[in-house]
């Protein structure tokens, strides 16, 4: 069982790695909007980009947020390579 000190280092862990991967996610999302407003991508493939980075930011809630905090932290020191949360976001194909 973690101490209190090691739980509270475990939880800023677990959110700072949260806040980072969230952050490349709407880096992908504003590079959408921007290439809307520049002609080169249409609303329809905006669009695509928002529902996948919804899928994608789910997922990534769901692995920080659902399990106990050690074992995410755990987790999160040995993902490497890291998961591509955006990859894990792409919708299925029928």
């Amino acid at each position: 069982m973690s101490s209190k000190a090691e739980r509270r280092a475990e939880r800023e862990s677990v959110a700072a790695f949260h806040e980072a991967e969230l952050a490349k996610l709407v880096g992908r999302v504003g590079e959408a909007i921007d290439g809307f407003r520049s002609g080169r991508l249409d609303a329809f493939e905006v669009d695509r980009v928002l529902f996948q980075y919804s899928r994608a930011a789910k997922k990534l809630w769901k692995f920080c947020n659902l399990g106990p905090v050690e074992l995410t932290a755990s987790l999160i020191t040995r993902d490497d390579p890291s998961t591509d949360w955006w990859e894990r976001g792409t919708p299925r194909r029928r």
